[in-house]
């Protein structure tokens, strides 16, 4: 399975079948690809902010490919003409040869437009199992002891989790998640888009691999990781 960063907390997953996570790219300063070079069959999204649901109303549009994420999200893209399919927190749902599972976040879930914000929900994580493998994308969050439950539950063969402090975990919390979640490997998000939320992925890194059993792997956006 490759795994693409397309930057912020998006990540596209090419196997059995491609899997676009929290698509922000035209507004993503970080973003290698633009919207018409993604064709998902799925397209999940953890939560109405517009720096994770992004393009994925034009991506499902575009491609056919079914937007999948918490019931008020997932009404709202539908109102906007997408594919839809609406879920909620602990349900899980098999989509040909991927099965995707709704996890809590700590967070928020309202789109701002110019007027008051539109709620949209409670925010998600979610756990992808495609070709054997799982995978952990925790959405924006801070540290929850459910992280624990999560992974006694799933074996993890990589966490995707934010870093970038102020809106979501940083470091220091994101060091605890690992422990609590067990995974095989890590890879970063949600951080140095813009400098409200600069880190230092080599430092969470070296903490990381010294204090757990967990690989972390660091990508730039556009780079791909084999999994």
């Amino acid at each position: 399975m490759k795994i693409t960063y397309i930057g912020h907390a998006a990540f596209y997953l090419e196997g059995e079948a491609k899997v676009l996570i929290d698509p922000f790219i035209k507004d993503n300063p970080l973003a290698t690809v633009k919207p018409a070079d993604l064709h998902p069959d799925l397209i999940l999204v953890s939560h109405g902010h517009g720096d994770h649901l992004g393009d994925a109303v034009e991506i499902a549009r575009n491609t056919g490919a079914t937007i999948v994420s918490v019931f008020e999200l997932a009404s709202y893209c539908s109102r906007q003409g997408a594919n839809t399919h609406a879920m909620h927190i602990g349900g899980s749902r098999q989509f040909g040869p991927v099965k995707v599972k709704l996890t809590p976040a700590w967070h928020g879930s309202g789109l701002v437009t110019g007027g008051p914000a539109e709620y949209l929900g409670t925010p998600c994580g979610f756990l992808i199992s495609m070709e054997g493998k799982n995978i952990y994308h925790a959405g924006d969050t801070g540290l929850l002891g459910d992280m624990a439950l999560i992974g006694q539950l799933h074996s993890l063969d990589l966490a995707l989790l934010p870093i970038g402090d102020n809106f979501t975990m940083g470091p220091e919390d994101a060091l605890e998640a690992v422990k609590l979640l067990k995974p095989a490997a890590v890879i970063p998000m949600h951080y140095n888009t813009w400098p409200l939320i600069a880190q230092d992925p080599q430092e969470f890194k070296r903490k990381v691999e010294a204090q757990t059993t967990a690989r972390v792997i660091i990508l730039a956006p556009g780079e791909s990781y084999e999994l």
